[in-house]
């Protein structure tokens, strides 16, 4: 090897995706890749499919649990960066067995942060690699405030209630990440997820925007719990896994706590009326109460919209995609799948 070839071959960045073969984490390695990364994914593919991967010959699949994987990686294994985004998902995932959300959630986020607080990525003088780890606006709880800022009090349900038990482990999640900050020196940065929306996303974990396109494109009825009142405001992933980089990539971002999503607020009611539109479905809205859509105990919350105050400062944040046009990718993206016979993706 010639020194010119060793030099530029020292000059490529190594990322780890955990997670990486679900939908956030799919197109992130995608992005990392047209970067130049030499990108490894770490997925047991509980949720993740490996269609969803791109073949490159700077990818690297690792299919294992992560904290196998992680202890089964050698000396020799270097990393410049972590994003951390394996993880249970799914509001009716996490309902069904609340026991492996919780533990995938902390067990394997302790696993991670060990792992990255021990190593030394290449070049640097000191042990630590920097680390995105993923959270979820579920860690405001059921708090009354809107727009929702990093920096407010939060109100969860008790214990009693499993709806309430994501909330609680990735406020847990977050709260390792900022001790290894602290105490372990490990360069940090947690990222809120607002709800992301894109390709591969599927409906399966609880996930309605994929939900109602599919009903609209089958003609179907599109179920909309309750009335529809209720509001949130929808990201499409090209616009969050651009974010994601910079974030961690940002010195002045380390230590910190970012919401990431839009904060364009749109009833479910009429995102179903957008849905049938703008596919030209014949589908009509069905409304299904909460009883019969979900077990005993779950609570919904009237509006969750991020205050993105703090992530415009920092990197100078502002989706690009419209609701509209992730709309049409989303079906554009179902219609080629079902005429394929293939269905790819999952939620991270």
């Amino acid at each position: 090897m010639s020194p010119e070839s060793s030099h530029s071959e020292a000059r490529v960045r190594r990322s780890l995706i955990t997670g990486g073969a679900g939908f956030i984490g799919s197109h992130l390695s995608e992005r990392l890749l047209a970067r130049g990364d030499r990108v490894t994914v770490i997925d047991n593919l509980s949720t993740g499919r490996t269609t969803n991967l791109p073949g490159h010959a700077n990818l690297r699949f690792i299919e294992a649990n992560l904290s196998e994987a992680l202890a089964a990686l050698g000396p020799g294994e270097v990393f410049d960066e972590i994003y951390h985004l394996a993880a249970a998902v799914g509001v009716g995932l996490v309902m069904k067995d609340p026991i492996s959300a919780v533990r995938t959630n902390i067990e394997q986020t302790i696993a991670l942060l060990e792992f990255a607080a021990g190593r030394r990525a290449p070049g640097a003088k000191a042990k630590g690699i920097p680390t995105l780890i993923a959270s979820s606006s579920e860690v405001y709880g059921k708090s009354a405030k809107s727009p929702y800022s990093e920096t407010d009090d939060v109100t969860y349900g008790p214990t009693s209630v499993s709806r309430w038990c994501y909330a609680y482990s990735k406020g847990i999640d977050e709260y390792l990440a900022l001790s290894y900050g602290k105490q372990r020196e490990l360069s940090v940065v947690v990222a809120r997820f607002f709800n992301t929306v894109g390709t591969r996303q599927v409906g399966e974990y609880g996930m309605v925007l994929p939900r109602f396109v599919e009903a609209a494109l089958a003609g179907r009825p599109l179920r909309v719990h309750g009335e529809g009142r209720q509001s949130r405001c929808f990201c499409d992933i090209s616009d969050v896994v651009g974010a994601l980089p910079r974030l961690l990539g940002s010195q002045q971002c380390r230590g910190g706590v970012y919401n990431i999503g839009s904060d364009r607020s749109i009833s479910i009611r009429d995102l179903a009326e957008l849905v049938i539109r703008l596919t030209e479905s014949r589908s009509k809205i069905e409304f299904v109460p909460y009883s019969e859509a979900y077990p005993p105990g779950f609570e919904d919350l009237a509006d969750r919209r991020p205050d993105l105050s703090r992530i415009r400062e920092a990197i100078g944040f502002a989706p690009q995609t419209s609701l509209e046009q992730t709309i049409r990718n989303v079906a554009g993206w179902l219609s080629g799948t079902a005429a394929g016979g293939v269905r790819e993706g999952s939620q991270s």
